[in-house]
């Protein structure tokens, strides 16, 4: 598996995100992705399922340092003393001493941004996080985090596909060496069925989400985490990185609508800044 490598850490292209699986139940979808050969498992405090993501990590044997394990903190939670407490609740949760990479989940309207990153870099001086990032920042906030503030952001999530233009923030990230981590890489299950990604599919033996993952991967300085529950998933997703799409793949892709964004909470910043 290509990694990223990106403030000292080797970022897996390809890892499994955990959106959508709370409590127990995710534990064996995890140990199944692992034992399939994931080796980048994404997670949140408010996905609600850090412990059985821990369970499982616990389970499969893997040595610690053999997986990338990232968490992030809730917007309510950035205060200071709050993003302590969420850390150390992470880690208790997981059941490690540390973890690979500490996300913003979303950026709070009220935050003091330097004081959040300062309280985070010292999360990295004390070994408890080896990388710290941010998710869902638009390219304003994320010129002040890493021109402004002076924040080393090994990476960036939001949402991404082959409906959604990013081109703005991925020439940001480009020009300052950080990569783009793609959530929602199959649009929430639309790019199964498009029509033009299908027939794409038709033409490699591939499926239309296979086609819509190569897609991102191709591309330079992008991860991708998919979320997929059924083992036979799992597995298609991991075939995705032998689809090799030519120009005419490309150009078909590039034509299909990309204003389509599906995650929009209200909370959300102005996309657009």
């Amino acid at each position: 598996m290509e990694a990223l490598k990106t403030q000292g850490i080797d970022l897996p292209r390809l890892g499994f995100g955990t959106f959508r699986m709370p409590g127990g139940g995710c534990q064996p979808v995890v140990e199944s992705a692992l034992e399939l050969g994931y080796r980048h498992i994404d997670t949140a405090e408010m996905y609600q399922n850090e412990e059985a993501v821990g369970a499982a990590i616990t389970a499969s044997g893997l040595a610690r340092k053999q997986l990338h394990l990232t968490t992030k903190v809730w917007h309510e939670n950035l205060a200071q003393d709050a993003l302590r407490r969420a850390l150390d609740a992470s880690l208790a949760k997981l059941g490690v001493d540390y973890v690979d990479l500490y996300m913003v989940h979303w950026p709070s309207r009220d935050m003091d941004l330097g004081a959040v990153m300062e309280t985070m870099q010292g999360f990295l001086q004390s070994g408890t996080v080896r990388s710290i990032g941010v998710c869902n920042f638009n390219v304003t906030m994320l010129r002040k985090a890493i021109e402004e503030v002076g924040a080393p952001i090994a990476c960036h999530q939001i949402e991404y596909h082959a409906f959604l233009d990013q081109s703005k923030m991925l020439n940001y990230l480009r020009e300052k060496g950080i990569p783009l981590v793609a959530y929602a890489p199959l649009a929430q299950g639309r790019a199964a069925s498009d029509p033009v990604l299908q027939a794409i599919g038709t033409k490699h033996g591939a499926t239309a989400a296979q086609v819509a993952l190569a897609w991102l991967l191709e591309q330079d300085g992008v991860a991708v985490i998919p979320k997929a529950q059924r083992r036979e998933s799992q597995k298609s997703n991991l075939d995705a990185l032998a689809v090799k799409l030519d120009d005419e793949d490309r150009h078909a892709i590039a034509a299909l609508p990309k204003n389509h964004r599906f995650v929009t909470p209200p909370f959300a910043p102005e996309w657009d800044a």
